[in-house]
């Protein structure tokens, strides 16, 4: 009597062994879209949160800017003293400065509404808009650095004065005009820091789209 084994037809072992399932550490597709979806919505959050910084910042050193005027009475002669005002706009770099935090405060409120429409996506913020935050945040960051370097470099001269030039220091005389602009450089000094840091998280969010692609 011939044994069952060898009733049966050797394609007939290679059929079966090939309809075992294949094992893999793989998750499904669906699992990883929601995962990559999570975290794109926490990109977004950090995102309206540093523009919302952005925008405090700037409107404070904006205000802090434009009420710095002070008015003292310089004495030029005994006896005799004159009334001068220390305005921010005697300086083209503090102007600078000004119209700078006005941009920057303006682009705070466009990104950031933009970033909260975002959120209400399924997906969070797009690969796209990523990629223009990056570009439009780096070219923001540029110019308020450099704003703030140059109303920083004459503020100084106006707390320390230049010998060599026979420029003489102010902030003696005009103490609150001097205190109200230099907290207004150090606020924008924040703004900077505070781009900086947008730019490195939408670098970060635009890196893990193109890892799970």
């Amino acid at each position: 009597m011939a044994s069952n084994d060898s009733a049966i037809p050797p394609h007939a072992h290679a059929a079966v062994s090939m309809e075992v399932p294949l094992k893999t550490s793989a998750p499904p597709p669906e699992y990883s879209a929601t995962r990559g979806a999570g975290g794109s919505k926490k990109h977004a959050v950090v995102d309206v949160f540093f523009r919302v910084v952005l925008f405090a910042t700037s409107v404070a050193a904006i205000v802090l800017l434009v009420i710095s005027n002070q008015t003292e009475l310089i004495p030029i002669a005994p006896g005799i003293a004159i009334s001068r005002t220390g305005k921010f706009s005697h300086s083209p770099a503090h102007i600078n400065l000004l119209a700078t935090l006005c941009t920057a405060a303006l682009y705070s409120i466009i990104t950031g509404l933009i970033s909260v429409f975002a959120l209400r996506k399924p997906g969070g913020t797009s690969t796209k808009l990523n990629f223009h935050f990056v570009i439009v945040d780096s070219l923001l960051l540029g110019i308020m650095a450099a704003a703030t370097g140059a109303s920083g470099g004459v503020s100084y001269v106006g707390l320390k004065g230049n010998s060599h030039s026979r420029w003489n220091e102010i902030c003696d005389t005009y103490d609150t005009y001097c205190l109200r602009v230099g907290a207004s450089i150090a606020l924008s000094l924040a703004s900077s820091v505070t781009l900086l840091l947008l730019v490195w998280i939408n670098v970060y969010a635009l890196s893990k789209k193109i890892a799970r692609r």
